[in-house]
């Protein structure tokens, strides 16, 4: 069975919520690891005005520490961060992926839709956060069907069974992951919502927000309503975004 640790790897302040986290997940079996999202990066936090710029840090409200980065947060654990294998990333924004750095011999796994949209140079993304150079593997075949929804298996060197599923509309190649444990499915759906009491609050403030940061709105709302239908007929499978403080907080104090 895989040990999955959820980590707080983002603190942001919002005129939404007063502390947005950054919800990550390492996976471990024996001696090697997996991250699901990294989080802002330590250099992120030591040097930000240089790896993210004074604009956007100033736009996104983030609360720098290092402590609270991927790599620091693994060596309390008492593990090794050079054993961290592969991350699988939902989509390219830098607070899921300035933590990449820290881990510069991990394969990246991502949507081929996502990986071609930030290499076209679409303005969201930021550069520097791939800049190690690092072994990308893309996926853009869909080959099965997961609770219905449309399936993308990931290969990494843990032994998991594990899925990408396209969510598209925040950015195009957005995708949430699927893992099993046991006989149990999570399903993490980074930023199909920021909120979880989007998905039972149309009105509330913060659509707003997610409709902005949308690369396409329609998409954006398709999904949503795809993920509510899943809660509706799977209530056995526990999912989770990124951004939800309330729902890190649940798995945090287990």
């Amino acid at each position: 069975m895989t040990e999955i640790f959820h980590l707080n790897c983002v603190k942001i302040l919002s005129p939404y919520a007063d502390n947005v986290c950054g919800h990550c997940l390492l996976l471990r079996q024996k001696d090697q690891m997996a991250l699901i999202d990294t989080g802002i990066g330590l250099l992120d936090s030591q040097i930000p005005e240089e790896r993210i710029g004074h604009e956007l840090v100033k736009i996104t409200g983030y609360q720098f520490d290092e402590n609270q980065t991927a790599v620091r947060q693994i060596e309390r654990l008492g593990l090794n961060p050079g054993q961290v294998t592969d991350c699988i990333i939902s989509h390219l924004d830098n607070d899921h992926i300035g933590g990449l750095a820290d881990f510069p011999h991990a394969t990246v796994h991502v949507s081929s839709e996502e990986y071609e949209n930030y290499i076209l140079g679409n303005p969201r993304y930021l550069k520097i956060p791939l800049q190690h150079n690092p072994v990308i593997k893309t996926y853009g075949t869909s080959d099965r069907l997961w609770f219905g929804l449309e399936a993308r298996k990931v290969a990494i060197a843990l032994d998991v069974e594990m899925v990408l599923i396209p969510l598209p509309g925040h950015t195009l190649g957005h995708c949430g992951i699927a893992i099993k444990n046991g006989d149990k499915w999570l399903f993490y759906v980074a930023d199909a919502y920021y909120l979880r009491e989007e998905l039972s609050n149309i009105d509330h403030p913060v659509n707003k927000l997610a409709e902005m940061r949308a690369d396409d709105n329609k998409l954006r709302i398709d999904t949503v309503d795809k993920i509510r239908r899943l809660m509706q007929d799977h209530p056995e499978i526990e999912i989770f975004g990124y951004h939800d403080i309330s729902e890190f907080e649940h798995y945090d104090s287990k």
